[in-house]
């Protein structure tokens, strides 16, 4: 049925929720997960807080070392649970793209990914990864709650 799954994370609570029954998901259909996580490139000219206080170097240095802390909590899940895990981090400033591109690079052929339940104003507003990643993806995408 499902032979390799893709865990993508943004660090979230509700990731780490989505993680968990990805995992035992993948441990009962006997697949393998893909863990994933996106960092977003540097910008000089922006509005985030990260950015504009530090140069490009410190900047990287901290993305990197918070993509690898998120991957390694998704190994050591997955390890725990008898699952083969491999790991991707991608620089990339839309989210779903990257988690589309990954999965079909990876040949994944499940995404598992969560919902952060935003409603109202504050959904339409931001937007949702996960609704992006649902409308635009042919493969497979289960969203957890």
């Amino acid at each position: 049925m499902y032979q390799r799954i893709l865990l993508p994370t943004d660090g979230s609570e509700a990731s780490r929720h989505a993680i968990l029954a990805g995992v035992d998901f993948a441990r009962a259909v006997g697949a393998e997960v893909v863990a994933m996580t996106a960092i977003p490139e540097f910008h000089a000219l922006t509005a985030s807080t990260e950015m504009i206080e530090q140069t490009r170097q410190q900047y990287e240095t901290a993305v990197q070392a918070r993509a690898q802390r998120l991957l390694g909590e998704i190994a050591a899940t997955a390890r725990n649970a008898g699952v083969s895990c491999t790991m991707a981090q991608v620089v990339s400033d839309s989210p779903h793209e990257a988690i589309i591109a990954t999965a079909r690079e990876r040949g994944c052929d499940m995404i598992v990914m969560a919902s952060h339940g935003r409603k109202g104003i504050a959904g339409l507003l931001l937007g949702s990864e996960t609704q992006k990643v649902l409308v635009h993806s042919a493969i497979p995408v289960m969203v957890h709650r």
